[in-house]
């Protein structure tokens, strides 16, 4: 079973993001391929991000400039998946979860791992700018986005009475998104497993070094 970590990425009062998450956990708890965590940005409040080499200290034991941030680089590294659930602002996403994102930094917890987005919004466009956005940060990361994404339009008449999107398309997309993930994910894990170059970043440092 593959440990998925759902990562919420709006952390104000009165946030929209709630009853996206009552539909989506309960359906990748039901799906059977995983182990679902909640990580609620509410629950981390990170530092701006300041990390350095110098402040990671020493790669294997690491100290980071602040005890919080070598918490969440741990928890992070504990997944094999994730699912990210983020609102839109400003045609793109919040900044406490780019700042969540980046504050992953030198442990490499976010490689070669699968990922899931999910987008929401007040307006009509359903997050996709604020997804293309996060698409191209999480391949920074080195983790493999699926190509499905989960778009809710109008999130605040998106969900009936019983909690379930009103939209058809919005239901169809999340099983796909879940299999999608669930098969990359046990992909990378078993690739994972039989060994891995070092980042690349760190073998280009190397490479010039020795000139």
């Amino acid at each position: 079973m593959l440990k998925l970590q759902v990562i919420t990425g709006s952390t104000r009062a009165g946030r929209n993001a709630d009853p996206v998450l009552n539909w989506l956990l309960p359906a990748a708890k039901a799906h059977g391929a995983f182990d679902v965590e909640l990580l609620d940005l509410r629950d981390w409040p990170l530092p701006m991000f300041q990390e350095t080499p110098a402040t990671v200290g020493d790669p294997a034991a690491p100290t980071y400039s602040d005890p919080l941030v070598k918490k969440w680089n741990a928890k992070i590294r504990e997944a094999d998946a994730y699912l990210l659930v983020t609102p839109e602002y400003n045609h793109s996403l919040p900044g406490v979860l780019k700042n969540a994102i980046d504050s992953v930094f030198m442990s490499f917890a976010f490689r070669h791992k699968a990922v899931a987005l999910a987008g929401y919004s007040v307006g009509a466009a359903g997050g996709v700018r604020a997804l293309e956005h996060l698409n191209q940060i999480m391949i920074e990361t080195e983790a493999s986005p699926v190509r499905t994404q989960i778009l809710i339009p109008t999130v605040m008449n998106a969900f009936d009475a019983n909690g379930q999107p009103v939209n058809p398309i919005t239901s169809a997309s999340l099983p796909i998104v879940l299999d999608d993930l669930a098969w990359l994910g046990n992909a990378l894990k078993v690739a994972r497993g039989q060994g891995e170059q070092p980042p690349p970043s760190l073998r280009l440092r190397m490479a010039l070094a020795k000139k």
